[in-house]
């Protein structure tokens, strides 16, 4: 008996259950599935000096890139309560999403909001692309 592929969301809330949050106490988890198919999870690692953790969403990411996956197609992020990505998470998708890469943010309750990348993180910086100043 085979068993179903678990949802992006489950993913998330499992890798969550696996996050290392001894100084915030903030546990996240990410789920990411790239243009190929292939899924990958994450949580987020704390480090007592803060500035070397990783968030969940990077944990989650660099896991499909050490894999050989470039192109992200949809992320999932759950935290008990919802939460945004942070400025450099998003940066980090911009770099292996486009525009229209799915993020959903999802909690406990079961609330979800999906966005497109774009709109995360308008302007997104890409090497050699035009500024779309105003007339």
């Amino acid at each position: 008996m085979s068993h179903p592929e678990p949802t992006l969301r489950e993913m998330a809330m499992a890798a969550q259950r696996r996050a290392y949050a001894p100084y915030s106490d903030f546990c996240v988890g990410a789920a990411v599935e790239m243009e190929q198919g292939a899924r990958f999870a994450g949580a987020n690692v704390e480090n007592a000096a803060f500035p070397q953790s990783i968030c969940a969403e990077r944990s989650a990411i660099v896991a499909a890139v050490s894999a050989g996956y470039r192109r992200l197609a949809r992320l999932y992020i759950y935290t008990e309560a919802g939460a945004a990505p942070c400025g450099g998470c998003r940066s980090v998708m911009a770099e292996f999403g486009t525009a229209q890469t799915t993020v959903t943010l999802g909690n406990a309750a079961g609330d979800e909001v999906t966005l497109r990348l774009g709109d995360l993180i308008p302007h997104a910086f890409e090497m050699g692309a035009p500024v779309p100043f105003k007339d």
